[in-house]
């Protein structure tokens, strides 16, 4: 039995995120490869524009980088020879050999190369929400969290030694103030540390140099977090920001690494001061994790009842009879035309009682029956249970516009 095949639990991903139409599989397809259905789309793509926002007001440049690239690429970055387990066979091309990529982080460093740069530029913020592919097994395989198709936020920062404690701790507060707006909560920090064996590059300077770093980000963050050895990449030391399911099973979401390798292996360097070269340090850092694994969390975390800026459906309007169906339509195109995610469920879709249940996890509802279509109102009832009673229609709108643009979680408050 394979993790996907597993039976899950009431809050389990799997289970709610098929029941509530987000995402599903199809053996055509294969294990480890998950399709999004409609919902799950409007999650994922406010979810990467929320991501894109914050990333851009940070000071981050975003780019696009392809999903392929030549054998040789992995042997100077070291994945080849330290992670080719965890890689898909290289497809030949000719003379060529050609691999889905395991990581962004050699494509930003050649994208970084293909330009000169001076200390002045420095830090140099690149961010992309990019595919990467790893070849899982399929036993450990499972919903969204474990995939073999990845859309990883992730981003890569340019810097000089002196900036690199900075830039790190700046990215730990990043994540900090994006768990907050998704309702996250850390399980624990921890500082992922090398352990015995050929996996991890062998160069002591450098682990002690870059673990050193990190331990001054965590400290002055004063976060409390765990050294936990065996757990870092294979070429530094790594912050993990761990999170944990409903049966407390903890995965990591959200990472900063700080890099002398790779700006090394890709001879990486920037013009200082005095007009010489030197080499950048490269901080690694992931706001979510990947967005896969980041909506599956946040599916479990809130059962279902995302909050209302990230809810796929945020106003369900309920006619109560056919007479008010046109009314229901008009008050829909009026909140689409606000930008916000609205629709209308009618009698055909059952009794009223069997609409409002149907749609208990839409954060609004907007019932409308003869009183309210013949004032331009509409009688609101809360996903939380309460009932603010008959409101005008362009009142609701902007009460549900202001808790969408401010991300909070409460569901009314002032107009």
């Amino acid at each position: 039995m394979t993790a996907m095949d597993a039976l899950p639990g009431p809050h389990d991903h799997r289970r709610l995120g098929r029941e509530l139409g987000l995402f599903d599989t199809d053996p055509l397809m294969g294990a480890g490869l998950p399709y999004w259905l409609p919902d799950g789309a409007v999650v994922r793509h406010t979810l990467e524009e929320y991501v894109r926002e914050a990333e851009r007001a940070a000071g981050y440049r975003h780019v696009y980088s392809p999903v392929l690239g030549k054998r040789e690429l992995y042997e100077i970055s070291g994945h080849w020879s330290h992670y080719s387990e965890d890689m898909f066979p290289p497809m030949e091309l000719g003379a060529e050999e050609v691999v889905l990529r395991p990581s962004l982080c050699p494509h930003h460093a050649l994208i970084y190369r293909s330009r000169s740069h001076s200390y002045r530029e420095l830090p140099l913020r690149m961010a992309e929400l990019g595919g990467m592919y790893r070849a899982e097994l399929s036993g450990v395989l499972g919903g969204l969290t474990r995939v073999r198709a990845i859309q990883l936020n992730d981003a890569h920062i340019f810097c000089t030694l002196e900036q690199a404690v900075d830039e790190a701790r700046d990215a730990l507060e990043l994540i900090g103030r994006a768990y907050a707006d998704l309702g996250i909560r850390p399980a624990r920090y921890r500082l992922s540390l090398p352990g015995e064996g050929g996996k991890y590059v062998a160069d002591p300077e450098l682990w002690r140099r870059a673990t050193a770093l990190l331990r001054e980000v965590l400290d002055d963050s004063g976060i409390p977090y765990e050294a936990a050895e065996g757990e870092a990449a294979f070429y530094g030391p790594k912050i993990d920001v761990q999170i944990a399911d409903p049966a407390g099973r903890e995965a990591t979401l959200s990472t900063v690494q700080i890099d002398f390798h790779q700006p090394e292996r890709f001879d990486l360097h920037y013009i200082g001061a005095d007009g010489a070269k030197h080499r950048p340090v490269m901080v690694h850092r992931s706001l979510i994790g990947s967005v896969e694994r980041a909506v599956a969390h946040l599916v479990e975390q809130h059962g279902g009842a995302f909050p209302a800026w990230l809810a796929p459906v945020q106003l369900v309007v309920l006619p109560v009879a056919d007479a008010q169906e046109e009314r229901a339509h008009e008050v829909v195109r009026q909140a689409l035309a606000r930008g916000l995610r609205a629709d209308v469920r009618g009698p055909g879709d059952g009794t009223l009682g069997a609409r409002v249940r149907a749609a208990r996890l839409v954060p609004y509802q907007a019932v409308i029956g003869e009183r309210e279509a013949a004032g331009d109102l509409v009688a609101v009832r809360l996903r939380d249970g309460s009932r603010p009673g008959a409101v005008p229609v362009g009142e609701l709108l902007e009460r549900i516009g202001a808790r969408v643009a401010d991300r909070g979680t409460e569901l009314w408050g002032p107009a």
